[in-house]
């Protein structure tokens, strides 16, 4: 993504991408996000239920480029909207709305 470099929690579990960061009122000091991994790029869907703060949604594809965003807005009671990829994605980065700018087409590099 560019030379960014972010500081992230990497969630891989079904239990940990389900909790993501519901109930969280701020990132912890010098963390920027959350990345949920899967095992292959597929079609995914998240919801704010439950989730404090306004959150961008990167949707990264097989090869780890960036396909787009959506903007997520909390949402304290059900039903919730739900916020699907905008294709088979691999990778989905959670960062706080409007903290980070990307382009499509910018490239996913971990470790």
């Amino acid at each position: 993504m560019g030379n960014a470099r972010l500081m992230i929690a990497e969630v891989t579990t079904p239990e940990a991408q389900q909790q993501g960061l519901m109930g969280v009122e701020q990132l912890p000091e010098g963390m920027d996000g959350m990345l949920f991994t899967f095992e292959e790029a597929q079609p995914v869907s998240f919801t704010m239920r439950n989730t404090l703060l306004p959150l961008d949604i990167w949707w990264f594809d097989g090869d780890g480029v960036l396909l787009g965003s959506t903007e997520m807005e909390p949402c304290p009671e059900t039903p919730c909207p739900t916020y699907p990829s905008l294709g088979p994605v691999r990778w989905a980065l959670e960062t706080v709305q409007g903290e980070h700018e990307f382009a499509a087409g910018d490239r996913l590099s971990t470790g």
